[in-house]
């Protein structure tokens, strides 16, 4: 007679002769179950302790059923997931498995008033987000949200909003109205739209002031914004459909629902985690062979007030965390996966790793950037912080890391990435900071509100960014590109002066950082609130080739050896700005659509004017009095003008025909319409940019020259838009610039420089010429000390004019005057 087996037992055996190497998990699963298909597991956290009893030598595969998986806590992989062939956490259907950082909440809802429904809940710290039927709410703010508006959902750039008792976020009288705003959050722009900073609300005075801390989230700081805050998490605050209100001491929840929501049945969840899965390993001892492939990442806690550590001299500082966080892993990967709605970074890959891939993943709408790769700051050599001077004499001159602690070799391929900065704004579809041969392939990157694609600094290069689609940048802020850089390292200081006389003393000194170029190729660009692609202070040692500028042209801020071949610049041209004697730039073969756009190339320039190394043979679609404009300046003897004739501009199709007079100088074809992601499904829902006209004119015309005024040896002039970049300051701000100061003028004297640009005397603004000179008409007098608020070398300070110092020379300006 045959006994009946034990349950228990059959668990057992069918464990034992099951596919040993997949584990399954389901959300009807059981965390008793063995993980086979019929008996999954009902966890993440369980699989994961499964897989690390397996010691078979093939791929483990964890199968997830479809299914919203929410998580107690962070997933932590550590060197005891490692296997020789690999584990791959997989959804048994792409797009139908949700891993979760919230929680589901079943609540019994009563009317409070106006609309406005309060429920209670269990006992938590904070509720960091709130969504409703799959759609994140607002906290309770001021200014509500508006449709269709950009910076804080709130206003757009095209306007300014003027002051009044509705619009100041911090005015007494509406702080006054605030019972306990305590625990409120307070958000503004930087003063010059260089990012933002965020305050926690720790209460108020008896003045109805804000008791604050924060604002340390921009490594340049500003006073905030005249326009653009916003308060949220304010109870009084809660006035319109979508926003909610948390008391964390009464673990009561206030909702005011949109119209067609229906409290009794609809799905509430609230976001608690600030990871969701991390790789914890090191150099020595790494995480390896970990693979995410089909899976949703959702709901991952906000972190703008952990934003705080600086990275070096970018504008940047950084919280080393993200819904998936690679710390100290070699050759992960993932693939095929969402991002959506995840509070903080999507990515971060942190201080060592190696041979991390994400590939073809769709991240969007992150309160941060999208993806991070950023090293650690004690893998620099001679590393400065904020906005201060290089010391020379002190500097550390051994070429590359000290350490390999940051990110190499890793790829992004066929990914789109939109909709980032939600919550911060100094933040980028994909950062890089600190690492070294990070791969961006056929990535659509667009849709905000900083840049696309950033790079902090050189340190330490070889970085390709290649047929990619960057576009809808700088929504929110300014003086920026759809790609951005700075090479503030090591041998650059703000004097460029003096950058340009220790680079002549050690040729080699840019170089000590960029271990190998970085190379920008065969993307597409558009911005139409910054330029295309921006390479700003001291960025060095890039080629740049075959690429298609749609709107804002090229920056070349100081640097050296930028080589700069076959690219497109439609409507626009090259904007070259501060550039050192013997830079090395390059800049041929390209075709251009104006005359080139220069600000303070004399600062540093040599005696005979000429630019760069190669600023010749490229092919202007303008008249001919543009293209001669800057020959004083070693450019474009060789250069022609005509219609370059495009094959199809209006369908994107940029290649010249085979009679193309551009191909004459050297210009060649490359493919203008094969950018962006690749794979159908991602195809299937991504955005393409707006392509322009392109505007072909060429009717002779007088070549194109600002107005400058001579003043007591000087000659100034007013800039305007993207010029402003120059003198690091916002684009509004407005000022008179000293370009040239002959060296008998009295104005070396009293402190001035070529290069200071005057934002105000007396703190009167001077935004134009004619304001400057009436200031200095009303204020003629050797009786008046006259204070000039200046920028010089992208940092404020006032010169004092005193009596005693104007008695060497008169300050009436009328005699003196030449337009």
């Amino acid at each position: 007679m045959i006994k009946k087996v034990p349950a228990v037992l059959l668990i057992l055996f069918s464990y034992l002769y099951s596919n040993a190497q997949t584990i399954y998990v389901a959300t009807n699963g059981n965390d008793n179950f063995n993980g086979s298909f019929k008996t999954p597991v009902a966890s993440f956290f369980k699989a994961q302790q499964l897989a690390r009893t397996l010691t078979s030598k093939k791929t483990v595969h964890i199968v997830f059923k479809p299914g919203i998986y929410y998580l107690p806590q962070t997933i932590q992989f550590t060197t005891q997931d490692n296997k020789p062939e690999g584990i791959v956490f997989e959804a048994q259907k792409e797009g139908t498995v949700v891993i979760s950082g919230g929680k589901k909440l079943q609540l019994k809802w009563k009317l409070y008033k106006n609309s406005i429904y309060v429920a209670n809940i269990p006992p938590t710290a904070s509720i960091d987000q709130l969504f409703v039927n799959e759609k994140r709410q607002s906290m309770a703010r001021f200014p509500n949200m508006q449709k269709g508006k950009s910076v804080f959902d709130a206003w757009d750039l095209s306007h300014t909003v003027q002051k009044d008792s509705l619009k100041d976020v911090l005015l007494p009288s509406r702080i006054k109205t605030w019972q306990n705003p305590t625990g409120g959050y307070l958000h503004a722009m930087h003063n010059f739209l260089w990012g933002d900073m965020h305050w926690l609300i720790k209460g108020k005075n008896e003045e109805e002031q804000l008791i604050l801390e924060g604002g340390w989230q921009n490594n340049r700081p500003s006073k905030m914004h005249p326009t653009y805050k916003m308060v949220e998490h304010i109870m009084e605050e809660l006035d319109a459909p979508g926003e909610w209100f948390y008391n964390k001491t009464q673990h009561q929840l206030y909702f005011y629902p949109q119209k067609d929501v229906n409290l009794s049945n609809a799905t509430i969840e609230i976001v608690t985690l600030k990871h969701l899965i991390e790789l914890n390993g090191t150099e020595e001892n790494p995480v390896k062979n970990i693979h995410f492939n089909g899976l949703v990442f959702k709901h991952a806690a906000r972190t703008f007030m952990d934003n705080k550590e600086p990275l070096q001299r970018s504008d940047w500082t950084v919280y080393r965390g993200g819904a998936l966080l690679f710390n100290g892993a070699e050759n992960c990967s993932i693939q095929n996966s969402e991002f959506s709605y995840v509070g903080g970074n999507s990515i971060l890959v942190n201080k060592y790793n190696k041979n991390i891939t994400i590939k073809s993943c769709y991240i969007h709408h992150s309160g941060a950037s999208g993806i991070v790769f950023v090293g650690d700051s004690a893998a620099v050599r001679s590393p400065i912080y904020g906005y201060k001077k290089q010391n020379y004499l002190t500097l550390d001159t051994i070429k590359g890391a000290k350490n390999n602690n940051y990110p190499t070799n890793c790829l992004v391929e066929d990914c789109i990435i939109t909709r980032t900065g939600r919550d911060e704004k100094q933040t980028a579809g994909i950062q890089i900071s600190v690492a070294a041969n990070i791969r961006v392939n056929h990535c659509s990157i667009y849709d905000m509100p900083r840049a696309g694609i950033n790079i902090s600094e050189g340190n330490f290069g070889g970085h390709i960014i290649e047929n990619s689609d960057i576009f809808n940048t700088v929504l929110e802020t300014g003086d920026h590109g759809s790609f951005n850089s700075w090479g503030r390292d090591r041998f650059w200081t703000i004097d460029v002066k003096e950058v340009a006389k220790q680079v002549e003393k050690h040729p080699n000194l840019f170089l000590l950082d960029m271990i190998a170029p970085n190379i920008i190729r065969n993307n597409r660009w558009r911005c139409d609130f910054g330029w295309d692609i921006d390479l700003d202070d001291g960025s060095s040692h890039y080629r740049i080739y075959n690429n298609l500028l749609l709107n804002r042209g090229l920056k070349l801020r100081e640097g050296y050896d930028r080589i700069v071949t076959n690219n497109i610049l439609v409507n626009n041209s090259l904007h070259p700005h501060v550039w050192f004697t013997n830079s090395g730039d390059v800049f041929k073969n390209n075709i251009v659509f104006s005359a080139y756009k220069p600000a303070l190339m004399n600062k540093v320039i040599a005696a005979d004017g000429k630019w760069g190394k190669v600023i010749d043979a490229n092919f202007f679609v303008c008249d001919s009095a543009q293209m001669h404009q800057f020959l004083k300046n070693g450019c474009d003897s060789n250069a022609l003008n005509g219609d370059p004739l495009f094959i199809n501009p209006l369908k994107g199709n940029y290649q010249v025909k085979d009679n193309s007079p551009a191909l004459k100088l050297g210009f060649k074809n490359f493919s203008t319409q094969h950018f962006g992601v690749q794979k159908a499904s991602l195809k299937a829902i991504v955005k393409t940019p707006i392509l322009p006209i392109a505007f072909i004119n060429l009717k002779e015309t007088s070549a194109i020259n600002n107005k400058a005024t001579q003043w007591m040896g000087a000659l100034l002039n007013q800039p305007k838009g993207d010029e402003f970049s120059a003198f690091g300051i916002g684009f509004n701000e407005g000022g008179i610039a000293f370009i040239q100061i002959e060296q008998d003028s009295k104005l070396l004297k009293w402190g001035f420089k070529a290069g200071d640009i005057v934002l105000s005397i007396n703190n009167i603004p001077t935004k134009t010429m004619s304001q400057f000179f009436e200031i200095i008409n009303k204020l003629s007098t050797h009786k008046n000390t006259y204070k000039f608020e200046v920028v010089r070398n992208q940092q404020r300070l006032n010169l004092l004019i005193t009596e005693q110092l104007q008695k060497q020379n008169s300050l009436n300006p009328i005699n003196d005057i030449k337009k």
